[in-house]
């Protein structure tokens, strides 16, 4: 049986000469890989087991012992993205699938990635100065980086403090109305209230706010959140395309460039140091809509009388991310691929964040590579995804998709992520709608981590409101290159809503073993659902995709939609195009129930198996179109995305939801509108069409 890991490769605690010469030796796994990865190997041919027996003998092959070692090895050091322990963790995770007699490979990108130089933060009064240390305490032992904000400019600021609650329009507006003046002060921002680091920031240089230090509520006071401030997807240099070799970039100073990143620094802080800094300010009160959710005392928001000296000195430069593959070729339809993804890369050590995954994804490799041993081979090729540069903007899964494309486009069955495997008790899940109830049908399967005989359904279903499958509008993951941008069917994963380490230097395997899992025995929930999702994907002959959950979803967001829009605007268009959407999944479903059925195994037979599953593989491609959404074209999924007006009801269809925020009650706003639902409209009736698979 495959060890946890190669004892060689357990990294411990060495000087530089030791570490380079374990980095030396792990590259000489790389060349080993890349040859192992280009030279073909015999498969075996797909045997008659029954997918229920794969799944069982999937299940019984689990031990928390093992992940949790797997998650110890990972962690014993902060890795974060282009750092010499950033690669070696990369080759820890080669040299894993490499010991399993899994094809794996490198794939490596040049990207502008940010890092912090110096900080500095004092309190000045009439009557004392307060210096404050921003890490978290012993944290510089062991290499761990600066609190920072990646991507944020240089710059020192000495003015008044001043609180803007989360930073949203509606917080400044109440400022205002007390005649309170943020121009040129340093902002106090907590996170939250539907603001991205970007967006707070962002909003701040548009209100006239100098400078920003930002700090996140919760049970860890002296905790700093890590974090990026950068708007957009991927490699800031190459919008749209892959960062390889000596291939087109954009200077630093390109316009493209430049407005990704914010125009005032900003830097995170812990609690306990924003809390000192908010019990001096005097000045306005605060606002009644804030103190709900305020878990500070604050007597006043300032600004001042409490002055800050602000400084925060970064770099930006080039680095090497590393993307590790492991990939387990298909016996009969090798050219079509489903794809598990995690990133490995971390702000500190990562135990949680994202490293629960990685651990989690290890182990699903142990356990393919078992079914291997017993002769199995997929149906359809699985590849196991480990991505770089995730905490930066998704860099390493984005220049993956854009580099690949094509490919993706016409071979890609469907991607299932999992970041976060474990940050407390409880089940979440967002999918897209056609892979709902495959979820439903694995959670039955596995034994919920937090029950002695219940299943995770039934744990899942519990509570009053029942299953809830999330959506995925939201792009803080590795999913969102390959639904927003490929249009993949996919799947986001984890246990636990939130956790206090977050981003955290005390984001460790110790904090796992004595609060997030100490057991593991949720680890082993989240495999077990994750490798059976991938299984089913593989290896059911007909790809088991239902698109009348899809068409239940978009008859419900057109149903909200109609009432927030003017009679006058029409949408028919879509309702019309969710009727023909309709007819093509019923369609697909009788063919798909038919073909379940059928005993015959020949040659027409497979011909038809082929090509309904294509159409249900491309159907979700039909939603994306090349203008994507205005403003952020890169977004091209028109029925889930992003949309930049944080504070809307709607979580879908983000080009009308960007167009009703841009055009309401303007000249010609109805027919800007307008245009939006017909985009809509056009991209369901492409989704109908390739389902349907006929020409018209």
């Amino acid at each position: 049986m495959p060890q946890p890991f190669p004892s060689t490769f357990t990294l411990t605690s060495t000087p530089s000469c030791t570490l380079l010469s374990l980095l030396s030796f792990l590259l000489l796994l790389v060349l080993f890989s890349v040859h192992h990865h280009h030279t073909p190997t015999p498969t075996l041919s797909h045997k008659s087991l029954s997918l229920n027996a794969l799944s069982t003998s999937f299940l019984s092959s689990s031990n928390n012992n093992t992940i949790s070692n797997y998650l110890h090895s990972l962690t014993l050091h902060p890795h974060l993205a282009g750092t010499p322990l950033s690669l070696s963790t990369a080759l820890l995770v080669l040299s894993h699938f490499i010991s399993l007699n899994l094809s794996a490979h490198l794939s490596n990108y040049t990207t502008l990635l940010s890092y912090p130089l110096h900080s500095s933060l004092s309190a000045h009064s009439n009557t004392s100065t307060t210096h404050f240390s921003l890490p978290e305490p012993h944290s510089d032992q062991d290499g761990v980086v600066l609190p920072y904000h990646a991507y944020s400019p240089s710059g020192s600021v000495y003015s008044t403090a001043v609180f803007v609650n989360y930073g949203r329009e509606k917080d400044y507006n109440a400022l205002e109305a007390q005649g309170v003046s943020v121009k040129g002060c340093v902002a106090i921002v907590r996170r939250g209230g539907d603001m991205s680091r970007n967006a707070a920031v962002v909003k701040a240089a548009e209100k006239g706010v100098a400078a920003v230090i930002m700090y996140t509520e919760g049970d860890l006071k002296n905790g700093v959140e890590r974090g990026t401030v950068m708007n957009g997807m991927g490699d800031p240099l190459t919008p749209g395309w892959g960062s390889v070799g000596d291939g087109e970039r954009l200077g630093f100073e390109d316009s493209e460039v430049v407005k990704m990143f914010p125009g005032i620094p900003s830097m995170p802080v812990s609690e306990e140091i924003a809390e000192k800094i908010m019990r001096t300010l005097e000045g306005g009160r605060v606002p009644e809509e804030w103190k709900g959710s305020l878990k500070s005392l604050v007597r006043g928001i300032g600004p001042g009388p409490t002055m800050l000296n602000f400084t925060y000195q970064g770099e930006k430069k080039m680095a090497t991310i590393y993307n590790v593959f492991a990939v387990i070729r298909g016996s009969e339809e090798p050219d079509r691929y489903v794809l598990l993804g995690n990133h490995r890369d971390a702000w500190t050590y990562g135990a949680v964040d994202p490293n629960s995954g990685t651990a989690t994804l290890l182990d699903i490799a142990r356990r393919y590579s078992l079914l291997k041993l017993s002769g199995w081979n997929p149906r359809r090729t699985i590849l196991l995804c480990s991505w770089d540069a995730e905490e930066f903007g998704m860099i390493g899964s984005t220049e993956w998709v854009e580099q690949n494309l094509a490919t993706l486009d016409s071979k890609a069955v469907a991607y299932i992520n999992v970041d976060c495997a474990v940050q407390g008790p409880g089940l979440f899940a967002g999918a897209t709608p056609q892979l709902d109830d495959l979820l439903v049908e694995v959670t039955k399967k596995v034994k919920d981590p937090d029950s002695d005989y219940a299943t995770v359904y039934e744990k899942w279903t519990s509570g009053n409101g029942g299953v809830y499958i999330g959506r995925l509008d939201r792009v803080d993951s590795d999913f969102a290159p390959f639904l927003h941008h490929a249009g993949v069917p996919s799947i986001d994963l984890y246990y636990g809503k939130d956790f206090p380490v977050y981003h955290t230097a005390f984001d460790s395997y110790n904090w796992m073993r004595n609060f997030g899992d100490p057991l593991f025995q949720r680890h082993v929930a989240v495999a077990g659902i994750w490798g059976l999702l991938a299984l089913h994907l593989a290896d059911d002959p007909i790809i088991p995709f239902n698109y009348l959950s899809y068409t239940t979803q978009l008859k419900d967001y057109t149903s909200i939609l109609s009432n927030l829009l003017e009679v006058s605007i029409s949408l028919h268009p879509v309702t019309a195009a969710i009727q023909e959407f309709e007819a093509a999944a019923k369609k697909a479903e009788d063919e798909a129930k038919k073909l379940r059925e059928q005993e015959t195994m020949g040659h027409d037979f497979l011909l038809k198996k082929r090509a309904l599953n294509d159409r249900l593989m491309l159907a979700e491609r039909g939603f994306l179109d090349t203008e994507g959404i205005q403003g952020s074209r890169w977004f091209r999924h028109l029925v889930y995305g992003p949309h930049g007006v944080s504070e809307s009801r709607l979580s879908y269809f983000p080009s009308i939801v960007e167009a009703i925020s841009r055009s309401a009650g303007l000249p010609g706003g109805q027919a800007a509108i307008q245009h939006e639902i017909w985009r809509v409209a056009r991209a369901i009736q492409r989704a109908a069409y390739l389902l349907d698979g006929e020409l018209t």
